[in-house]
């Protein structure tokens, strides 16, 4: 292979007899319920969901040993035995007809590139040859991995025990980074997942640009119900009508770009009229008084000719939040790379929490808690000579983790950098539409000599890999035990319900192979996963016969859920306090206190692009799911009245959108006509408009936003990738270069 050239193969161009002759279980298995008999046996199996990073427990179920259906289990805080409509429709991961079946090699025949079939040992034994190549040229720190999900932490324990710890998951640089940061920063100590927050007893909850109720995230929509039917009020900030604007008291359409002005006047009006709660900011805070000085000028009145947003009802969604403190929730949310000032908005939502006492109390933000499971014997890592760090000296000091954008950029070689990345395994996350600016994604892929791509499905990114490793559904297989914090510590197990469709494998197995070909035997000293299972559970007092009948196990907490009344709390930053004016901010070189930034606008003809979820998709993830396709099949694009009417636009009527640096969507998409966005922002759900023509359903369906995103707004304390800086036009015809 040429390693100059990485053309994007379709999966379906195999060499002759590669083609996959359909399995009949699937057939099997796709027969109605009505053809089974009462007395089917019927059997269940404990699981945690993979179709977002929820992971909610539950139970797989299955009639005459095919799976059947999915359900919650009552034990798991996740879901509280109930799943959303994602997780109930997760078995159709299972059943898709577009899976990838077999394990696939690029190879060039007659001039062109094509994929091969080969077995399982020749992917591996490709696979290691080209890494220990690498690490003896170059070291192992040039490989790095991107991973999304729970197989991860196998290939994460394979990398290390290579030499290399960069490890990315895209959904920090790309999602909740400048929320972590900006937490950090103020209170020692970031959100995580997921998030501490306690809704159920919230009296308000402020929500800014977060989608509670399209995002799903489960427990938390649930808890929701609970405080508005106890009379809780939300307050919605978003420049589009969302579904949980719908039941809010108040909305606040704000101008998109201008939420740190609302931010920094809420902050203002606490302030000066005196709504804060006095006695916590004396015993738990530094830096109120410059705080105070900092926030003097930005009355409502100032916000308002930033924001849109009136004087009067800034100062009536403070008193409101007034009113409810400490049972208060200004809500951090999750994605929240926007504007590339992202720590610094999300270091005024942390405050406004803090100054209204909600930090650490009930109807707050709670103490969450972990348990601690012990790791399988293992030899010791060997401390890896350079990270990814040294690419980008004196930058991004507050990222915590690998930044995948960072790990893209590093890979295009220059001048000045003395080694970029030379090799790439990516687990379960498609990288052409997860991270922004898809032409430098794909600068940096023609410059690897590997790409190891490991997926259920023929995403995008598998067009470029050298090897596909078909991994089997999270239905088929066994995963580590789900450690995840919450009000009480627990754990829970997934085990398979069904044996590996086709010539698929779990993650777990893969790592254990491919590092035994490459010589890291000491690092895996199980034959199997559960064994390693079944140590671990036996160290804390369980045993994998008792999690295959109870699914979930929960602890005693050894800590109070909240703080008590005048408690000493020592914070975990220099001052030991909550910083309201961040020393450590200060330390790097950025403003201590948040300030507000003007940002670009649109041009005339153009508008902001906003985009979002919707509660039966996560992303492009499910979007060719054969159960939750019938739900929403596409997207569409949503647009303003006024809008529509400059552009003589109709609801259904299908447009091409092009982008400020003259970027072109590769499918139509069709409009929709609604008050609930405002004039100068379109918006549209984030996850459709596939371009891989092996997944059947989601192909040209809808329009992709990834392809749109090309100014990206590099936030300098953290390196989130700020991507709401993008407008679009419309086009009325379709663009003669994008006719197939």
């Amino acid at each position: 292979m040429k390693t100059s050239r990485r053309d994007f193969i379709k999966i379906s161009s195999l060499s002759l007899g590669g083609i996959l002759a359909i399995n009949p279980l699937i057939n099997m298995a796709m027969d109605s319920d009505n053809n089974l008999q009462d007395d089917d046996k019927i059997k269940r199996f404990p699981t945690y969901c993979e179709v977002c990073f929820w992971k909610c427990a539950g139970w797989v179920h299955t009639k005459n040993d095919k799976i059947w259906k999915i359900t919650g289990n009552k034990e798991d805080q996740h879901s509280n035995g109930r799943f959303c409509p994602r997780g109930t429709g997760g078995l159709g991961m299972y059943y898709d007809k577009d899976r990838l079946k077999k394990p696939l090699k690029r190879i060039e025949e007659n001039g062109k590139q094509i994929f091969v079939e080969i077995t399982w040992d020749e992917a591996f034994d490709f696979i290691a040859e080209k890494l220990q190549k690498i690490k003896k040229k170059y070291g192992a720190e040039c490989v790095a991995l991107f991973t999304h999900g729970s197989g991860g932490k196998f290939w994460g324990h394979l990398l290390k025990a290579y030499g290399s710890t960069n490890i990315s998951a895209p959904s920090y640089s790309q999602c909740r980074g400048p929320r972590e940061a900006g937490f950090i920063a103020t209170y020692g100590k970031g959100i995580g997942s997921p998030e501490p927050l306690d809704i159920k007893n919230t009296k308000c909850m402020v929500l800014i640009g977060s989608h509670l109720g399209e995002n799903m995230h489960n427990g938390q929509v649930q808890e929701m119900s609970q405080a508005l039917e106890k009379g809780a009020s939300l307050i919605t900030v978003d420049p589009r009508y969302s579904t949980v604007a719908s039941k809010s008291k108040f909305w606040l359409p704000i101008k998109p770009a201008t939420d740190i002005a609302l931010l920094l006047a809420w902050i203002h009006e606490i302030i000066y009229k005196e709504y804060y709660d006095k006695k916590y900011v004396e015993k738990y805070t530094y830096g109120f008084e410059d705080l105070k000085v900092h926030v003097k000028n930005f009355t409502p009145e100032w916000a308002y000719g930033k924001t849109t947003i009136k004087p009067d009802i800034i100062r009536k969604t403070a008193k409101e939040m007034s009113n409810a403190s400490p049972s208060v929730i200004i809500n951090p949310g999750r994605h929240v790379t926007w504007y590339g000032d992202d720590t610094q908005r999300l270091r005024c939502v942390a405050i406004l929490n803090a100054l209204l006492g909600s930090y650490g109390k009930k109807g707050g933000i709670y103490s969450p808690e972990k348990y601690k499971v012990p790791k399988f014997p293992s030899k010791k890592y060997i401390k890896p000579k350079r990270n990814w760090r040294q690419a980008f000296p004196g930058k991004f000091k507050l990222a915590k983790l690998v930044l995948a954008s960072g790990i893209c950029d590093a890979t295009i070689p220059t001048a000045e950098r003395d080694c970029s990345f030379k090799a790439w395994i990516v687990n379960g996350t498609n990288l052409i539409t997860t991270l922004p600016n898809q032409a430098n994604t794909l600068k940096a892929i023609k410059s690897l000599e590997l790409l190891v791509v490991i997926d259920t499905m023929p995403a995008e990114i598998t067009g470029y890999a050298d090897i596909i490793l078909p991994e089997c559904t999270y239905l088929e297989r066994y995963d580590m035990l789900r450690v995840a914090k919450h009000r009480k510590p627990a754990i829970a197990l997934r085990m398979p319900a069904t044996e590996p469709l086709y010539d698929s494998k779990p993650g777990w197995w893969m790592a254990r192979e491919l590092g035994l070909k490459m010589g890291l035997k000491e690092y895996f000293k199980y034959e199997n996963i559960t064994e390693l299972l079944e140590w671990q559970l036996k160290k804390i007092g369980s045993s994998l016969e008792e999690m295959k009948k109870i699914g979930v196990k929960t602890f005693e907490r050894k800590e109070p859920l909240f703080y008590g009344e005048d408690e000493d709390i020592e914070f975990n930053t220099n001052t030991g306090k909550i910083e309201l004016y961040s020393t450590v901010i200060e330390e790097i070189g950025f403003d201590p206190m948040p300030k507000y930034l003007a940002h670009p606008e649109p041009e005339e003809g153009f508008y902001r692009l906003n985009y979002g979820r919707a509660p039966m998709h996560t992303f492009g993830r499910t979007a060719n799911n054969p159960n939750l396709f019938d739900l929403m099949e596409e997207n569409k694009i949503w647009v303003n009245p006024k809008v529509a009417k400059e552009w003589d636009l109709k609801t259904g009527q299908e447009v091409w959108l092009k982008n400020q640096d003259g970027v072109i969507g590769s499918n139509s998409i069709k409009v929709r006509v609604t008050e609930r966005i405002r004039w100068d922002s379109v918006y549209l759900v984030h996850g459709f408009g596939s371009t891989s023509d092996k997944l059947s359903r989601a192909y040209k369906k809808g329009l992709s936003d990834s392809e749109l995103i090309t100014n990206i707004m590099m936030d300098p304390i953290m390196g989130g990738t700020g991507m709401r800086g993008n407008f679009v036009t419309f086009l009325l015809k379709e663009p003669k270069n994008n006719k197939s």
